[in-house]
């Protein structure tokens, strides 16, 4: 009686590791930097669409690998354009991704975990349970697939990427560093890294990381509130990284890697929409050179806060011009169909597509 023995990720494993495979295959190693290309240049799927791979040799991959690779479960098509996928994943977990097309720009947002485990007040994804972290492979999976949809619905290639989506990237620090290497690398898709920005709810010690790693990448902080009293009511993240401790991180990482940071404010009404608030946010934008983004909120089910008037956020934002700081209005997209900016989360009643 024969055990069947378990086929191993094959994109789970380094270049090294395959033709160490190969070789105990009696296959040549060079084979192996062939795989790897049509793996990660070529972002192929299937073993069988390995040209120029024998086909005896893709038999004996097919025997001891597999291709964990992600599927579009459905997607949405907003009035605006945006593109909201459901990804299912090779465990049947669920994620989402939005492709947002904008004047001169295609943008991917991509998850980085199965869920989330920050609960932020206003999020959709806080609401669920974090199942697991994404694998490198999945993340990028994710850009290969809503790369493919821009093309075939805009004829434009995807210009940037953002790690906006479902999970908090720095809590899955070295898939979301392996994905970003397999993104940018001449072995990969040789994207720019500063076509990519990476966004965290604020984890400080992860912040000095980033900076020790000496990332080419943008980094933003989703902020919120620059008072701690009220960036704890909707972001308990910041119990235990408080805004001393992220402004500390965050002077840290400007010093390794002289990248400016991006700050995401949404200004709920009657909560954070105030003078001294904009005040507070200014004297927070001191400490390096940075942008800030106010974000439209976009309402969820299961939160209260309504996003305040045009007239207030305008002023808000002049407050922050007439200091000096770099100040953008982002206005919402895909908002008809749950794909905007904190409105990511798998309903209860979605199903998997079954094949």
């Amino acid at each position: 009686m024969s055990i069947k023995k378990d086929k191993i990720d094959i994109r789970s494993i380094s270049l090294q590791t395959l033709q160490e495979h190969f070789i105990r295959m009696d296959e040549k190693s060079f084979r192996a930097k062939q795989v790897y290309e049509w793996l990660w240049k070529k972002s192929c799927f299937s073993f069988d669409e390995m040209s120029n791979i024998s086909k005896e040799l893709r038999n004996k991959l097919d025997e001891n690998f597999v291709i964990n690779n992600v599927k579009i479960n459905n997607s949405q098509f907003s009035a605006d354009k945006t593109i909201k996928n459901s990804f299912i994943l090779h465990d049947t977990h669920l994620i989402e991704g939005v492709l947002i097309p904008t004047p001169g720009r295609m943008t991917a947002c991509v998850s980085s975990q199965v869920g989330c485990s920050l609960t932020c007040k206003f999020c959709a994804t806080g609401y669920m349970e974090r199942k697991r972290n994404l694998n490198p492979d999945e993340i990028y999976d994710q850009v290969v697939l809503i790369s493919k949809q821009a093309m075939e619905n805009y004829g434009q290639p995807l210009t940037n990427i953002v790690y906006m989506g479902m999970g908090e990237p720095l809590l899955n620090y070295k898939n979301v560093m392996d994905s970003v290497e397999k993104i940018t690398s001449e072995d990969g898709l040789n994207m720019a890294a500063k076509r990519i920005t990476v966004s965290t709810a604020g984890i400080a010690k992860m912040i000095k990381k980033l900076g020790d790693d000496q990332v080419k990448f943008n980094l933003a902080l989703s902020l919120h509130a620059a008072n701690d009293e009220k960036r704890n009511t909707i972001m308990p993240i910041n119990e235990q990284n408080s805004l001393k401790a992220l402004a500390e991180a965050l002077k840290y990482y400007y010093a390794k890697t002289k990248n400016p940071v991006t700050y995401e404010y949404i200004v709920f009404d009657g909560f954070n929409d105030t003078l001294q608030d904009a005040i507070e946010l200014a004297k927070f934008c001191k400490h390096l050179p940075c942008k800030v983004n106010i974000i439209e909120y976009n309402p969820i089910a299961f939160a209260n806060f309504i996003n305040a008037g045009e007239d207030k956020i305008e002023v808000f934002a002049e407050y922050l011009r007439k200091q000096g700081i770099n100040t953008n209005l982002r206005r919402s997209r895909g908002k008809d169909i749950d794909a905007a900016c904190g409105q990511l989360a798998i309903k209860d009643k979605e199903k998997a597509v079954q094949e």
